[in-house]
């Protein structure tokens, strides 16, 4: 694969185009080159640019989800072959995640899914208002690395805090790890619940699930 390739699937990324990331997506498949190597050297790449951007106040919200948006094209296109191949991704671990009960908020949540699915990790969107049961029994179900909570409202909060009880009434901790924020959300809040990590926005929930995972 040539590096113009490369280059131009990373400026998809970057742009946040999710039309041309899926069209050079399809041009990998036409051309037989193996999409695996697609996606870690071309597409990924340009989610890493984003993210250091955005880290650095360079580039914000918008540029970060409308990147996460081209990046989910382009794996929608690669993916289901790689499947076919018989090469799956390697991953990171597996995240489950969602918005705790009573919190129908999903935007942030919905973008931590999609860059933890760009940065490695196999990750199990259960949506919003999630009981903190079904965070349980899909941990169980799918041998969860990590269960992410999500909540948007200080009257939720408490929510992230029920779900750790649980986890930890199912047997389930310490070995699933719990990552936790959200707009009200503090590192004082993550220390005081005995959660594993806290990720300020979804550059920072990445970086703390690597983290977690050793990667």
């Amino acid at each position: 694969m040539s590096d113009s390739l490369l280059q131009a699937m990373r400026q998809t990324i970057v742009d946040g185009d999710p039309d041309a990331a899926a069209a050079l997506a399809r041009q990998v498949l036409k051309s037989g080159t193996d999409p695996l190597t697609a996606i870690q050297s071309g597409f990924i790449p340009g989610v890493d640019f984003v993210g250091e951007q955005f880290a650095r106040g360079e580039m914000f919200l918008p540029d970060l989800v409308l990147a996460g948006e081209a990046m989910k094209a382009a794996l929608a296109v690669l993916e289901p072959e790689m499947r076919l191949r018989g090469a799956e991704r390697k991953t990171l671990g597996k995240v489950v995640l969602g918005t705790v009960q009573g919190d129908i908020h999903e935007i942030g949540k919905t973008l931590v899914a999609t860059m933890l699915t760009a940065g490695g990790f196999e990750v199990y969107d259960l949506g919003a208002d999630v009981p903190a049961e079904r965070f349980v029994d899909k941990a169980k179900e799918v041998g969860a690395d990590i269960v992410g909570l999500s909540a948007l409202l200080t009257t939720t909060m408490t929510g992230q805090r029920d779900v750790i009880q649980a986890l930890q009434r199912a047997g389930l901790r310490p070995q699933v790890k719990v990552l936790v924020g959200g707009a009200p959300v503090t590192p004082a809040w993550a220390e005081e619940i005995h959660a594993d990590g806290y990720g300020a926005d979804a550059i920072g929930a990445v970086a703390e699930a690597r983290r977690i995972v050793g990667a």
